[in-house]
């Protein structure tokens, strides 16, 4: 239970930020003895991909707070966040040893997949919200917003990794912003919309 809720907690942050979860996993499994990454994924802990993932993680920091250029970056995202999500709970659920469970490790697949699949779902969240937001706000709501997500990512990360009970607050609260991001969005559209002229 406890290496599902490490898995979906990096995945969801991956949906939002993919590059805050691969960079704390690689940083904590590097300087201490919390996570043990299996013998395939050990690169992650490397020097190169540390670096690499730093410079990935500073232009989508920046790139994520301009108007318009975030919708660009998000659908590049596309592709790179699910992977990631899937990535982070393969690394995460195989390193996992707290409930001594081994069924995980025997289906790696499934967490593969389940990563793919939350950070997907969040993912598709945030890039549907965001093209309201830019629009909504004339961009000034942007870099707010994409603060909001980024300390969000990292407080996912944070807590999968040292307290993985409250990832299921986490969700909970992720699930809740982006549901009332989207009303709020959808109500402000529907206020924009030109009334028909009353008929005489």
């Amino acid at each position: 239970m406890i290496e599902v809720l490490t898995g979906m907690g990096l995945s969801a942050a991956a949906g939002l930020n993919a590059y805050v979860p691969f960079l704390l996993v690689a940083l904590v499994a590097r300087f201490t003895d919390l996570v043990t990454l299996p013998a395939g994924l050990a690169w992650i802990e490397s020097g190169w991909a540390i670096g690499i993932g730093s410079v990935l993680l500073l232009t989508e920091v920046v790139l994520d707070k301009i108007a318009v250029v975030d919708t660009i970056n998000d659908t590049v995202q596309t592709l790179i966040r699910p992977s990631m999500g899937g990535l982070m709970f393969a690394a995460t659920s195989a390193a996992q040893e707290a409930d001594q469970s081994s069924w995980m490790a025997d289906n790696p697949w499934l967490g593969v997949a389940l990563g793919v699949v939350v950070s997907g779902l969040v993912h598709a969240g945030k890039a549907t919200a965001r093209p309201a937001v830019d629009a909504g706000t004339l961009g000034l709501g942007t870099p707010v917003v994409s603060t909001a997500e980024d300390t969000a990512s990292v407080g996912l990360s944070l807590a999968a990794l040292f307290a993985p009970l409250l990832v299921i607050v986490g969700l909970v609260l992720l699930a809740g912003a982006l549901i009332k991001l989207l009303l709020v969005m959808r109500r402000w559209r529907r206020r924009r919309r030109p009334r028909a002229a009353p008929v005489p």
